[in-house]
């Protein structure tokens, strides 16, 4: 058994999206299903962020939340280590689950890849957003005894734009609560419903273009969108809900007629599956690790084309059963068990 330090610096709660969920699930799996002995470095911003393993919360890190104060507190962290790397003594393995090597260290490690979004979609970002991506990610990645990558599109595309040498690179998927995620025996109701932050890249004006063509053939339909961040103005049958609670959210899942997402990228995505769980159809973009991620259990649509999203959400709301039944299916192959215990098996290669 080996004494495996997980630090988790740079988690914001509500901030990260998909990134959170992935920690904070694969920290209580390991709890459930690991085999090693765990130590979790939290910030000063999320001392929960053990899940139930032994924790330290790292003081000497600066409390951020907004980008420039997050920026702040990695480059203070990198100048003046010595504090934080103390809380990494005895370990056998690190493990870096959002990217960053921080506090960087001389121990073996594993580093978790989310995305090359920064790469493949780099009018997206902010030039600072780029450049430290580019600096931290790049330089952590490379340092790694092993990268796990979230699925094979991610595998791929770090072997084919960060030059990583594929044999130092893990696929181990995501996983599914399905204790919380289940179908209720409530009716579906006349909304459809989109769980994502306004980033740019989850495509929400196009869709607003799709679903004014979907309300034309089924007005009684509406829109709910969730997620914390600044919507704008939004058209005409669209409610923002913002910020939602883990509950709230699997109530939307179990009560919505169709999930529909039209993102434009995706390291992995975990909302299409989280929706198959809870027995809603799902009609989902076919871009980035989207299709290996739903196999055949979702009506596929090109993300660039209102016509096309109206068309497949048109298409799952009028005929939803096969889809329910084919996401059922699906989303049984997905647990966080199973991730913790892929993980586990990543420690126990550097460990060997």
């Amino acid at each position: 058994m080996g004494e495996i330090a997980i630090p988790v610096l740079t988690l914001v709660p509500g901030r990260l999206g998909g990134s959170e969920t992935y920690v904070r699930e694969l920290l209580r799996g390991l709890g459930r299903a690991g085999e090693h002995s765990y130590r979790v470095v939290v910030p000063p911003v999320a001392p929960d962020a053990g899940e139930g393993l032994p924790a330290v919360v790292a003081r000497e890190y600066r409390s951020a939340a907004s980008t420039p104060e997050r920026l702040l507190a990695m480059a203070l962290a990198t100048a003046r280590p010595a504090g934080l790397v103390r809380h990494l003594k005895g370990a056998d393995v690190v493990h870096f689950p959002l990217t960053i090597e921080l506090p960087r260290t001389s121990a073996p490690k594993v580093v978790t890849l989310h995305d090359v979004q920064h790469l493949d979609l780099p009018a997206m970002f902010p030039r600072a957003e780029q450049a430290w991506r580019t600096a931290l990610w790049h330089r952590s990645l490379r340092r790694a005894a092993r990268v796990i990558a979230i699925s094979e599109f991610v595998r791929d595309r770090a072997v084919t734009r960060l030059g990583l040498d594929g044999d130092r690179v893990r696929v181990v998927p995501l996983g599914l609560d399905h204790d919380a995620l289940r179908p209720s025996a409530s009716g579906r109701e006349p909304f459809v419903l989109y769980p994502a932050r306004p980033w740019p890249h989850k495509n929400h004006e196009r869709l607003y273009e799709a679903f004014a063509l979907v309300r034309r053939e089924r007005p009684e339909l509406r829109l709910v969108l969730t997620g914390g961040g600044d919507f704008g103005g939004v058209p005409e049958g669209v409610d923002v809900r913002g910020h939602v609670t883990q509950a709230e959210l699997v109530s939307l899942l179990q009560r919505a007629s169709a999930l529909v997402f039209p993102s434009l990228y995706e390291g992995f995505g975990l909302p299409p599956l989280e929706a198959m769980a809870c027995g809603c159809p799902v009609a989902c973009s076919n871009a980035g690790a989207l299709p290996e991620t739903v196999g055949s259990a979702a009506r596929l649509f090109d993300p660039h084309d209102p016509r096309a999203i109206a068309d497949a959400v048109l298409d799952v709301v009028a005929t939803p059963a096969p889809w329910i039944e084919r996401g059922l299916a699906r989303a049984e192959q997905y647990s966080w068990d199973e991730t913790a215990r892929l993980t586990d098996a990543v420690y126990a290669e550097l460990l060997r």
